[in-house]
């Protein structure tokens, strides 16, 4: 069988989160070679329009009425599966992921985004599509959870354990963590070597964020904390044109834009002030980066910056004043930063990427593939490795017979 497994990723432009993890997903599968990859914006590309609205009412949630945000995203986080509302949410774009399933005929389709639309394409089609949900927040909202779901991939025990607590069989779940790209990989060792020097505080200022305050903050770590600071404003240039144009002559601030290869900034920091999006998270857990983070909107962020702070791997802060004294308390007295520090390591899933991608090419059960140590990519065990099993010739057989 020369035909390589075919494979979509959903994702969606709802912040770089769900794309991220998505991509990363990408590479892990390419390691296992004969693996198609399609990341498909199904939102974005069956609802243009709507996608764009939704989006820019989801950026402005954090400046315009971020409670109203919360609001919603805690009335519909115990949704029942089989409720109106969450068939109406899983309903968009299942005539264009219909229409592509009926060109392409993929083995299995990956969600890195709640909108489930593949559930609904199997009724129509009337065959099985393996289904994987690849839950991208520490934080669990019910959108996620569907009887169709073959494996839910949760960023952290706890989660697997609240699935289980509805009723889903603890085979169908695996805390391996949130894909992260694998440069963020980064030893402990490099990380604490940043302390020897001037502290470095990384704060990512992209969204949500006034230029007036980020200015504020960045001058109050300096000063308190005897730091240089590095601002990362991401895609907003006017962000960037503001703090250049306030700090651009202060010789302990470095003012970036969007920054690909953030994981050399996490390296050299001491700490990092952030929204607390699930893979921003990830990959300062995955850096061991003490985090802080400063008024989280209501809703999935919120909630993650809840849990990493039960945990005591993250600190929420109200005020620049409240954040200032936080991180040069840490800074200070490194027995409460070595606390920090152990809490963050306790959450550490290495390699989460790669795991994913294996593990659904196991449930496939597609191929055998073992772990190459020296290259750190994957091998093929020998060339009869991959031959379709049963469950699979059968699977394809139905959709043959509903699919001309």
């Amino acid at each position: 069988m020369d035909n390589p497994l075919k494979i979509f990723i959903l994702y969606a432009r709802f912040g770089d989160g769900h794309w991220q993890a998505a991509s990363a997903l990408r590479q892990s599968f390419a390691k296992l070679g004969r693996v198609e990859v399609k990341l498909v914006d199904l939102l974005g590309e069956s609802h243009p329009l709507l996608n764009e609205v939704s989006r820019f009412v989801y950026r402005k949630s954090y400046t315009v009425l971020p409670q109203a945000y919360g609001w919603v995203y805690q009335r519909t986080r115990t949704m029942k599966p089989d409720s109106l509302l969450a068939s109406w949410l899983h309903s968009f774009g299942v005539p264009a992921l219909q229409k592509m399933v009926e060109d392409e005929r993929p083995d299995a389709i990956v969600h890195t985004f709640p909108t489930l639309a593949c559930s609904q394409v199997m009724h129509k089609l009337r065959c099985k599509i393996p289904m994987f949900n690849v839950i991208t927040d520490f934080d669990l909202h019910l959108r996620w959870v569907h009887p169709d779901t073959d494996k839910y991939y949760v960023a952290t025990d706890d989660m697997l354990r609240q699935l289980c607590e509805l009723g889903v069989d603890p085979r169908r779940v695996a805390a391996t963590g949130i894909p992260i790209r694998p440069e963020f990989q980064t030893s402990a060792a490099a990380v604490t070597g940043a302390l020897a020097g001037k502290p470095t505080v990384l704060v990512m200022a992209g969204a949500g964020m006034a230029p007036a305050r980020a200015a504020g903050l960045c001058r109050s770590l300096a000063r308190r904390c005897d730091a240089r600071v590095v601002v990362v404003c991401g895609r907003n240039r006017a962000l960037r044109q503001a703090l250049e144009e306030q700090l651009g002559d202060d010789p302990r601030m470095t003012i970036l834009g969007y920054v690909e290869r953030i994981q050399e900034w996490m390296a050299v920091s001491s700490c990092i002030v952030t929204k607390p999006g699930g893979l921003t998270l990830s990959e300062a857990i995955a850096s061991g980066l003490p985090i802080f983070l400063y008024r989280p909107v209501p809703g999935q962020e919120y909630n993650n910056a809840r849990y990493l702070e039960n945990k005591g791997a993250a600190v929420i802060c109200g005020s620049i004043g409240q954040l200032t004294n936080a991180i040069a308390e840490r800074l200070e007295k490194p027995r409460l930063r070595e606390q920090m520090l152990q809490a963050i390591y306790s959450l550490r899933k290495p390699d989460a990427a790669d795991t994913v991608a294996l593990d659904i090419a196991r449930q496939l059960n597609i191929m055998e593939v073992v772990p190459d140590i020296d290259n750190g990519k994957f091998r093929h065990r020998d060339d009869s490795s991959r031959v379709p099993a049963g469950p699979e010739m059968q699977r394809r057989a139905i959709c043959e017979q509903v699919i001309p």
